[in-house]
């Protein structure tokens, strides 16, 4: 007889009714561990405004009351701030993501459409394959300086030196999609510990205010009684479907609660790039892998860690402008291949030599001065009585 296969009945919507059936003490203690998918309530605020020890106490004088509009205030603000960095640091790996994908899912086609391009030029499909192995140990700006070179002594026709572009693009482009692919995978995995991540028992002691071992008892405590609830809860749900169920309840919650959509943040601009108009140019031409491969990891690595200079770092955590922008402008690019192909030739084609006519036309007399230009030049020469221009300069 074969096994059930073992799949989870549990769902966003049960994690969060076992959590709100739990004493306020454990409802309190899960959603603070997972404060970046769950929010805590006015009432639960108030609870722990409450119940943290009157330092009053200790010192051997009567507590009056914890229960001030200040404290309730500063409750708040350090919620508020915990909750703002677990958040943002999720949308900032998700966002990650979703711009590399694109990037990487760009530089392939545009390195296909580059191979097409040559195909259609005449070149053999084994000379574009060997030009693909070789793309990873090739040296762009030796070849693009010898082209340039060859193009200035008229020593090659433009159509060549179309072919030699389009080889280049290819090679660069395919640089690229590897380049993509591997920070892919590196931001894929920081996504992954960034959604199984929780609070930190120091960070909830800061935020509730009560002694590290009342808070590890209450932890253990409460933790045990959810998964507890979560076993029997899922345990009746997966009888009637007839499957097993794992025993890794908080790993399956984790994996729940990060399936659920990310709550997108108003970011600000901070000054990357100057002014937020260069920025948007500089972000567009990204987009479509139009910037040279060395300035490529700066501009990467200011947007995710806001590593510029010529940022004002005011935000408290990185800022996700930059991000944001990049992402909607991805979603507003044109992939077709009428439209790639187009990019390419306009990249790849060099502009033709000035023509002889227009040099002999700009060699030509100066035009007759118009009659602003002679009476600015009277102005400054002087006239004579008899209306003659002066010689006395």
């Amino acid at each position: 007889m074969p096994q059930a296969l073992v799949t989870s009945p549990l769902t966003t919507e049960m994690i969060e009714e076992v959590i709100a059936n739990l004493p306020i003490q454990g409802r309190i203690i899960l959603r603070l561990l997972l404060i970046q998918y769950l929010d805590i309530t006015h009432e639960e605020i108030l609870y722990m405004v409450a119940d943290r020890p009157d330092p009053r106490c200790v010192s051997g004088k009567k507590p009056v009351t914890t229960m001030t509009q200040e404290s309730i205030t500063a409750m708040i603000d350090r919620r508020n701030e915990y909750r703002r960095r677990a958040r943002l640091r999720r949308e900032r790996t998700w966002l990650q993501c979703v711009a590399l994908d694109n990037q990487a899912h760009m530089a392939r086609a545009l390195a296909a459409r580059a191979a097409a391009l040559l195909s259609a030029r005449g070149v053999s499909s084994e000379t574009i394959e060997r030009l693909r192995t070789q793309a990873r140990s090739a040296v762009p700006a030796t070849t693009l300086r010898l082209l340039e070179e060859s193009w200035d002594r008229n020593e090659i026709p433009a159509e060549e030196y179309q072919k030699h572009r389009l080889v280049v693009e290819m090679q660069t482009q395919l640089r690229f999609a590897e380049r993509f692919k591997k920070r892919l995978e590196l931001a894929q995995r920081e996504q992954r510990t960034s959604d199984r991540t929780t609070l930190a028992d120091h960070e909830i002691g800061h935020i509730w205010g009560i002694p590290a071992g009342t808070l590890a008892a209450r932890k253990v405590k409460f933790l045990a009684q959810y998964l507890t609830l979560l076993q029997s809860k899922c345990s009746g749900v997966a009888a009637e479907l007839g499957n097993r169920v794992s025993l890794d309840f908080w790993n399956e919650t984790m994996q729940v609660l990060s399936r659920t959509s990310i709550e997108r943040s108003i970011a600000t601009y901070d000054g990357l790039e100057g002014t937020e108009s260069a920025l948007l140019e500089k972000l567009t031409a990204y987009a479509q892998i139009r910037i040279p491969e060395t300035v490529e990891t700066k501009l990467w690595n200011s947007l995710v860690f806001g590593a510029s200079s010529n940022a004002m770092h005011s935000e408290t955590t990185r800022t996700l402008f930059g991000l944001q922008r990049l992402v909607s402008i991805q979603k507003d690019l044109d992939h077709s291949d009428e439209t790639l192909d187009e990019e390419l030739l306009k990249r790849t084609t060099r502009i033709s030599k000035e023509p002889e006519s227009l040099t002999t036309e700009h060699q030509a007399g100066p035009s007759e001065l118009t009659e602003l230009q002679q009476h600015i030049l009277r102005s400054f020469t002087g006239e004579d009585s008899s209306g003659r221009a002066s010689d006395k300069w």
